[in-house]
């Protein structure tokens, strides 16, 4: 009834004389229609069992038909409850993810640079658009820092569950000795606001430098200085983007990324009893991870705040760290 009533309201002639507003009237009618949308399909799914329960009852079907039927209607209640955890303001929005190397130079920059791996292949698994916005080479290898885009159903609303330091332990590679090695690096993530929000940025606060991109794009693109930095003095964000050999573009994107920052600032201003982004500020050390991947001499990711940890470190390293976000989401 209310999707109805609310589609009715788009049919209006001067529906589009305020965009932002019907925006964020086609946003609902979106969020709305996934909610009865799931529920539907968990429903149906519940008849289904009641028929094939009566066709066990006459001899008809074998029991593990009827225990497919039961598992597939538990994972689809699941994913209800997991979305409706995802009801914060900003949960919807897409993402941008920070990756920074903690003290250690080549051994944290290359870890950084694995999960900077990881986080592009989760994206790709949540069939997520994933663009690399900024990276910035190390010295021998690794990346001292990387920005990377997500764009997608509720992206930032399962990657802030990634927000804080992640430690690893394994037999270094860069170590002649094959000493056991811990490297750090911290994440951290921020929604994308949309043309729904609006943010208004003095250009008296802006400060702009240029530079040449590093990492991918190219020769060309090394040549020109198209990179741009942008550092807002009230608040101290710095950003950088390096997405387009166009400099203007890169300075809409930066200004975007920006406002993003300051945007994600205000949610948290007024959501005081959330620690998700204050937890991705603690020092890059010993004690403050909130995931630890272990290589050696045993193979285990565990995380710190649920407790949850897998023994399939691979698997994880490939991008699969739903169930982390799951159980984080679900605490």
């Amino acid at each position: 009834m209310e999707i109805e009533e609310d589609e009715l309201k788009t049919q209006d002639p001067n529906f589009w004389d305020d965009p932002k507003k019907a925006e964020i009237l086609l946003k609902k009618i979106k969020d709305k229609k996934r909610w009865v949308e799931r529920w539907s399909e968990a429903n149906e799914a519940n008849d289904d069992l009641d028929v094939l329960f009566e066709f066990y009852n006459l001899g008809e079907i074998e029991e593990h038909e009827v225990e497919q039927k039961y598992n597939e209607i538990i994972s689809k209640i699941d994913d209800l409850e997991l979305l409706n955890m995802l009801g914060e303001e900003s949960d919807s929005l897409n993402a941008m993810l920070q990756i920074n190397p903690g003290a250690g130079g080549t051994e944290s920059q290359d870890w950084a640079q694995m999960l900077m791996r990881m986080y592009m292949r989760y994206g790709e698994r949540k069939g997520y658009k994933v663009k690399i916005v900024e990276e910035q080479d190390g010295e021998t290898a690794g990346i001292k820092s990387a920005t990377i885009e997500f764009e997608g159903e509720n992206a930032f609303g399962f990657l802030k569950a990634e927000n804080g330091v992640h430690r690893l332990v394994r037999i270094s590679p860069f170590d002649s000795a094959s000493r056991r090695h811990t490297s750090f690096a911290s994440i951290y993530v921020y929604p994308i606001v949309d043309d729904s929000i609006e943010i208004i940025l003095n250009p008296a606060d802006l400060d702009w430098d240029t530079f040449r991109a590093g990492g991918p794009g190219g020769q060309h693109v090394n040549k020109t200085e198209s990179a741009v930095r942008l550092r807002h003095a009230p608040s101290g964000f710095v950003v950088e983007c390096q997405e387009t050999r166009s400099q203007l573009k890169n300075r809409e994107k930066a200004k975007k990324m920006l406002k993003s920052k300051l945007y994600e600032l205000e949610l948290r201003k007024k959501q005081e009893d959330s620690k998700i982004v204050e937890d991705g500020k603690m020092k890059i050390e010993w004690g403050s991870q909130i995931r630890s991947y272990v290589m050696h001499p045993y193979k285990q990711v565990k995380d710190a705040r649920t407790k949850f940890e897998s023994s399939n470190v691979q698997a994880v390293m490939d991008g699969d760290i739903d169930d982390f976000i799951k159980a984080f989401l679900m605490q």
